[in-house]
């Protein structure tokens, strides 16, 4: 089933055009990548899903709500984690949680939310005296109290160190094998393509790439590369190149079989392909060749 339906989303602040006909679905239980470069509508398009922006035009539904006419469902359902928390600096770590309970049906225990987020040992800890990693660890803490059936994750990992970046990426992965949906935002392209099974690039507020991860990533050329040796110009290799400085490059759908195919050129001449570089396209690649702002 679908648990989230975007269709021809515009968002306008003025005459700047924010977001411009976006349309995609989220399936129930999945892990959902919004990639694009700083302005390319992402925040935009969650905030409208969270319900605290009206589309100007098209449509949006969460669960099948309404989530800015419907609100009070579906935030009863839903979790947010937004890039900015409007944290109380004085309040400790414990007493934040106790706070956001009270306005949170059937929470999670104090102490169960704290140590899904690897908090447990910062509960009384004033909030002014963590880290930057750690005010996100508490944004997800709070983002996942009350067990939500979609959670919303804007750059959940900024600012945390690399063990608390993939113990961020462990509690995602349980949230949604226990059947939440989750979509999230990032800067850090690996952090996508290890998590989420589907995705969409935005780049001037439109999609410009779309589909499943593995599918997506299949239909991405792979890439060679090598220095080119002595004596050797680009147009007698047996494939294409383009050269990156030192380097000779060569774009394949099968990256395997052009490196095979470029080696047994050079030992059929005696020569050697030194520094050879032979990799699948990655979510890096397809970011670059199809964000262009």
């Amino acid at each position: 089933m679908t648990a989230i339906q975007v269709s021809g989303l515009v968002k306008r602040y003025g005459a700047f055009e924010a977001v411009k006909g976006v349309s995609f679905e989220v399936a129930e239980g999945e892990i959902f990548a919004l990639l694009g470069r700083n302005g390319a509508g992402k925040t935009t398009t969650v905030e409208v899903l969270a319900g605290f922006q009206r589309p100007d035009e098209g449509t949006v539904r969460v669960l099948g709500l309404d989530p800015a006419g419907q609100r009070g469902e579906a935030r009863r359902r839903t979790g947010v984690m937004l890039q900015e928390a409007g944290f109380f600096p004085d309040l400790t770590v414990a007493r934040t949680v106790d706070t956001w309970r009270d306005f949170t049906a059937a929470a999670r225990p104090r102490d169960e939310a704290l140590r899904l987020a690897g908090l447990a040992h910062k509960a009384g800890t004033k909030v002014r005296q963590l880290s930057g990693g750690e005010k996100r660890r508490l944004d997800l803490a709070l983002a996942t109290l009350g067990r939500p059936e979609v959670l919303f994750l804007d750059e959940p990992t900024t600012g945390m160190d690399p063990e608390a970046r993939r113990d961020t990426w462990e509690l995602v992965r349980g949230l949604a094998a226990d059947g939440a949906t989750v979509l999230l935002t990032t800067h850090y392209l690996e952090e996508a393509q290890r998590l989420a099974s589907s995705l969409a690039i935005l780049d001037g507020g439109a999609i410009v790439a779309a589909g499943g991860m593995a599918e997506t990533l299949a239909a991405q050329s792979g890439r060679v590369a090598f220095r080119m040796p002595p004596g050797v110009a680009p147009d007698e290799l047996p494939l294409p190149v383009t050269l990156e400085g030192e380097l000779a490059v060569c774009r394949a759908e099968d990256p395997d079989l052009a490196a095979q195919t470029l080696l047994s050129w050079a030992a059929g001449r005696g020569l050697r392909l030194t520094g050879l570089d032979v990799r699948a396209a990655t979510l890096e690649d397809l970011f670059l060749d199809r964000s262009t702002s």
